[in-house]
């Protein structure tokens, strides 16, 4: 597991002024959309349902229905992971979702989306793909 790096709050735009010029981030875009979807079919783990790939403000969610009932008893969709790219420090954070706190958990940071589409595909923690 790669460690997180901490963000420096101090360089931060307000809240207000983010939310302004959100319409300038690269993320979310179609291209990369697509590029997670692609690389989600050859994923090792829950092969046999269908990921759905959102967009968020700043990067792309995750969500897959949940066969395994390990999750959600009654079936239906569940997180899998969340991408952020942080335009400011130019790079991608990994979250992972605690289901038992339902609250995003930040798992580590990549300088390129590559490397966290090889893990999503993979994950040897079974930490995305409960």
């Amino acid at each position: 597991m790669m460690r997180v790096r901490e963000s420096n709050t101090m360089n931060r735009q307000p809240l207000a002024q983010s939310m302004a010029v959100s319409s300038l981030h690269r993320h979310p875009n179609e291209i990369d959309k697509k590029r997670i979807e692609r690389a989600l079919v050859d994923r090792k783990r829950y092969r046999y349902v269908t990921p759905q790939v959102g967009l968020i403000d700043s990067g792309y969610v995750i969500t897959s229905p949940c066969c395994s009932r390990n999750i959600e008893p009654n079936g239906g969709v569940i997180d899998i992971a969340m991408l952020e790219f942080l335009e400011t420090d130019q790079f991608w954070r990994l979250f992972y979702k605690d289901h038992s706190a339902v609250a995003w958990v930040a798992y580590a940071d990549y300088p390129a989306l590559p490397p966290i589409l090889a893990l999503l595909r993979e994950d040897p923690e079974r930490r995305f793909w409960q």
